[in-house]
């Protein structure tokens, strides 16, 4: 069976010779000798307005580079709440022209998007996660700028610390940044700006291939555990609400709406759900954020075992520059106060079944239990501002350690924040759930889930539609383009062959009338074959220009441009379909 690039080409060419052997007024022409392929990078010659003028010709009458926002991102997730098997949720970006596919950790506990560049020092060259690592190389990348400490967004960002310029520098110097992480890792860099590639999914549940200019990190170092190569990646995705992260930037362009949802799967097979959107469940409840934090901080009012409230002061919960609670997909276990720590772990050693022995194991506070842990340790849950209420079960606070004989050793996976005020729920506690982090209306909402369904996402603000991304069915798209392909140029050809070009317009009219869009004022010419050689120009007919920008989006193609000897053709027929 050829494959569809082929089709495509025989097609395209069929259509030329029989312009050459039929046509009585454009003169001959001839194909080119050799055909060689080689990227044509845009010249500085060309303008930006004539590069925008022909992307919005490019994407006309989709929306992308209109006013109206694409509403829902839709990022693959790996990874795994259990420490003993990944420990952290990653999620794949595409940056650069030609685009490049980077690995990074999902972290809500941060602002910044940083990928490792070219030099790194200390960056892991391999990784324990069967992943292949890449740096990032602005130099290759003919979108790429290195941003500037006169440039406005380096200015917003030193007020919250997220850009560093030195008083001595000068306007002109690279604004940069330095980063340390609450377990004693850091990262350093300079800041960026290029492209970003991602696939959009509408209402009608179809996916588009779109992109964005944004600001991101240029990591030349790396130290403590991001150095290490058991769980190494490319870098760090933050999802914080500040200026400078991507979920901030996409949205004050009118890309994504500011909100964005995820679902992590507690499997050690792990993964999950990540979209720039928000999942619509009937059993989220939402609690508001509090204001004028640099992290998602709720206010935590209680926490109850079994049903009933412990007696911890509530003061212990109040929220200062020293208190409060953050939820933080970036952090492995759950840390709590440390005033609160004790109180919680008697409760739960208090309400134990019989057949549990506890037992200290490595300096932990275990049990061991040939029962069920469901019935063998209490539920607790977490009690919020407004009433929202986070029930957990007891693997959402527990962690399997080992085996003895038939028994298993499960230990407290909470963690006692020495000398700190503050709380942290980490995947430990976010697994198995969704969460939706509202930013716009500054809330958060969760509820139990099986992360391993399909979950619905409102796909326009205020009306009642949604999406439903787990169903999505890659193979079936790519089956519907290559059979839409494959009819459709034999009726082309076979045309062609019997009437020439007298009759296309029609012909097309009505074999596509129900399934394309037509848009011929905002459609270019395809294949442009240029005055060599003596050579006369072909240029392929309007219908066929829709036709094969169709074929291009049957595939999402990127808008990368290829060049022949003697012409230029969209010739990189490389599918790059949306995993969900």
């Amino acid at each position: 069976m050829w494959g569809p690039p082929l089709i495509l080409l025989l097609a395209i060419w069929a259509v030329c010779l029989i312009d050459h052997v039929s046509s009585d007024k454009a003169g001959d022409w001839i194909l080119p000798p050799k055909l060689r392929l080689e990227r044509a990078l845009p010249t500085k010659g060309i303008g930006l307005e004539h590069l925008r003028s022909r992307d919005r010709a490019r994407h006309a009458g989709r929306s992308l580079l209109q006013s109206s926002a694409v509403e829902v991102v839709n990022f693959p997730l790996w990874g795994a709440a259990n420490p003993f098997a990944v420990g952290l949720y990653y999620t794949r970006v595409q940056l650069g022209n030609p685009s490049k596919e980077f690995y990074v950790q999902i972290d809500t506990g941060s602002d910044i998007l940083w990928v490792a560049c070219n030099p790194c020092n200390g960056c892991p060259t391999s990784s324990g996660l069967n992943i292949q690592l890449e740096y990032f190389n602005p130099e290759t990348s003919f979108a790429s700028s290195q941003i500037r400490c006169s440039d406005d967004r380096c200015t917003s960002g030193l007020q919250n610390g997220e850009t560093l310029c030195s008083t001595s520098s000068s306007s002109n110097s690279p604004c940069s940044y330095s980063f340390q992480y609450g377990d004693g890792s850091g990262t350093s860099g300079y800041y960026v700006s290029d492209t970003m590639y991602f696939e959009a999914v509408m209402g009608n549940q179809q996916t588009v291939n779109s992109s964005a200019t944004i600001m991101f990190g240029c990591s030349n170092s790396q130290t403590g555990d991001l150095t290490k190569a058991d769980r190494a990646v490319d870098g760090i995705f933050g999802f914080g609400q500040h200026q400078l992260s991507v979920i901030s930037q996409l949205s004050s362009i009118g890309v994504t709406p500011r909100v964005f949802s995820h679902c992590l799967k507690g499997s050690d097979n792990g993964g999950g759900i990540l979209v720039l959107g928000e999942i619509i469940e009937p059993g989220i409840v939402y609690t508001p954020l509090v204001p004028s934090q640099s992290h998602y901080n709720l206010h935590l009012e209680s926490i109850a075992v079994n049903g009933k409230t412990l007696s911890i002061s509530p003061s212990v919960f109040e929220v200062s520059n020293t208190h409060g609670t953050i939820i933080d997909s970036g952090t492995t276990l759950a840390y709590l106060a440390e005033q609160a720590y004790d109180p919680f772990v008697n409760a739960i050693i208090a309400w134990l079944s019989p057949s549990v022995r506890s037992v200290p194991f490595k300096g932990n506070e275990c049990f061991i239990t040939t029962g069920s842990i469901d019935e063998s340790f209490p539920s607790v849950s977490l009690n919020f501002k407004g009433g929202a209420s986070m029930p957990l079960k007891p693997e959402d606070y527990l962690l399997q350690q080992g085996y003895v004989d038939d028994s298993t050793i499960w230990c407290i996976g909470w963690q006692k924040n020495h000398g700190l005020g503050i709380t942290i729920l980490g995947d430990i506690i976010l697994k198995d759930k969704i969460f939706v982090y509202d930013i716009a209306n500054q809330r958060m909402g969760w509820t139990n889930y099986d992360c391993s369904q399909s979950v619905n996402v409102s796909v326009s603000s205020g009306k009642n539609q949604y999406l439903n991304t787990g169903q999505l069915d890659v193979n079936v798209s790519s089956r519907i383009g290559f059979d839409k392909l494959l009819w459709l140029s034999v009726v082309l050809v076979l045309h062609l062959l019997t009437s020439g070009w007298k009759r296309h317009d029609n012909i097309f009219k009505r074999s596509l009338n129900s399934e394309v869009s037509w848009s011929k004022s905002t459609v270019g010419t395809i294949y442009d074959q240029k005055k060599a050689h003596g050579q006369k120009e072909c240029q392929l007919p309007p219908p066929l220009q829709q036709f094969v920008y169709y074929t291009l989006d049957i595939w999402k193609l990127q808008d990368d441009i290829f060049e022949f000897d003697h012409g230029s053709f969209l010739s990189h027929l490389k599918p790059t379909f949306l995993s969900v």
